[in-house]
């Protein structure tokens, strides 16, 4: 295999999308450093392992000699992004961007390398954007293509509002790529609209196009939805190591292989035997333990992890659990089942709306980490430890219905 033929294996890698990849490798082929660029609008404080899909590919193309820029979208980030939405989303202050952005800037070189990773803000050239030139950007994108996006389109045939600076948003990426010169960038399965917009205007600049990498999102600690701090389904980079290691070990047996594909620096050949070996009778939690490890050790350092490990084993398996305590099989919908229903199908709460109540005391946990979201939903193909106070337990397997 050429050197050109390996690094488009190890780009592809966890891919979902590479558009065009006969562009991508003829780019290759000319020898020289890639423009690589990700862009990241800082709407919450923290990372998660959902934005870490972006940076490892990031890290690859580093290790792979190209050069990456993480830009913050401090000035799109003023606009809010509709990707997804199905309503207007609120725009944030540029306190909360500027406040926001600062924790970015220091949270991605826990994966990406300090020495060769350029920072960037497209408010650099955004702002500076002159009347006549947000007319012709606007000029380069009809309201017929805007509304073949897929959200667009189901807010206008349901009589839903757009606004017209939420059109700008896709402009706005797409232009980050002109002012970048970028010869590739990555996003997200849902920022596909948007990163071939960056394409289109390239192109209407007078510049070769970029190529599009999409990667899956990351389903979250509930196994449906996208991982996302409002959700509560997430599990932040700058998490305390015992809360890391103990949401890693709640996901389900199924999802784990997903976090190993998406997350994991292994290579596949090893996850492959992993897999080989829970076929074979393997433990899926002992497998689980290899990851969560893994990601603890990256975030934190071995001996966090290690400890993290012990610490989930005495809360879980040698002391708040009962030796004796059976298994209670219970049928989920595809969809999951919400954690209260669960509580009171166990009987360890008389009602659901007593369940909502213990969760919002506190008194909830699931394998050993506090439950403090109301909403959180599990899906089948796990087994877990429910525990309500100090003394109530059930260990409930969850089952697809048949």
């Amino acid at each position: 295999m050429s050197d050109v033929d390996s690094q488009l294996a190890e780009i592809k890698r966890g891919a979902r999308d590479v558009l065009v990849e006969s562009e991508l490798l003829r780019k290759l082929k000319k020898g020289q450093p890639l423009r690589i660029k990700a862009g990241f609008d800082p709407t919450a404080p923290d990372l998660h392992l959902g934005h870490t899909v972006l940076l490892n590919k990031m890290r690859q193309f580093q290790q792979l000699g190209h050069e990456v820029t993480f830009l913050i979208g401090d000035f799109t980030g003023l606009i809010g992004d509709p990707t997804g939405r199905n309503a207007t989303r609120p725009p944030l202050t540029p306190e909360e961007i500027q406040e926001n952005a600062r924790t970015y800037e220091r949270q991605v070189f826990k994966v990406l390398d300090r020495e060769r990773t350029r920072i960037d803000f497209n408010s650099r050239w955004l702002s500076g954007l002159k009347a006549p030139d947000v007319v012709k950007l606007a000029a380069q994108y009809t309201v017929a293509r805007m509304l073949e996006r897929d959200d667009f389109s189901k807010r206008y045939k349901a009589g839903q509002p757009i606004s017209i600076h939420e059109f700008l948003y896709p402009l706005a990426q797409g232009y980050d790529s002109v002012a970048m010169r970028a010869d590739v960038e990555l996003g997200g399965t849902d920022q596909k609209f948007n990163l071939l917009v960056g394409r289109t205007l390239q192109e209407a600049y007078g510049q070769e196009a970029q190529v599009v990498l999409t990667m899956p999102l990351l389903e979250g600690t509930d196994g449906v939805n996208k991982m996302s701090k409002s959700l509560g389904n997430y599990i932040g980079i700058d998490e305390e190591p015992d809360s890391m290691f103990g949401k890693l070990m709640s996901i389900s047996d199924a999802l784990m292989w997903r976090y190993f594909e998406l997350l994991s620096f292994r290579p596949l050949t090893e996850i492959t035997a992993l897999k080989r070996a829970a076929a074979e009778g393997r433990n899926p939690r002992d497998i689980k333990f290899e990851l969560a490890a893994e990601i603890v050790t990256r975030f934190h350092d071995t001996a966090s992890a290690e400890r993290a490990q012990r610490n989930f084993t005495a809360r879980v398996s040698d002391k708040a659990v009962p030796d004796d305590l059976p298994v209670k099989v219970i049928h989920v919908e595809a969809a999951g089942v919400r954690v209260a229903n669960l509580l009171k199908e166990a009987g360890l709460a008389a009602s659901t709306s007593e369940a909502n109540r213990k969760i919002e005391e506190g008194a909830v946990r699931i394998d050993g980490v506090k439950v403090t979201d109301r909403g959180l939903s599990l899906k089948s193909g796990a087994e877990h430890v429910f525990q309500v106070g100090s003394r109530r337990f059930a260990r409930l397997k969850l089952e697809p219905k048949p």
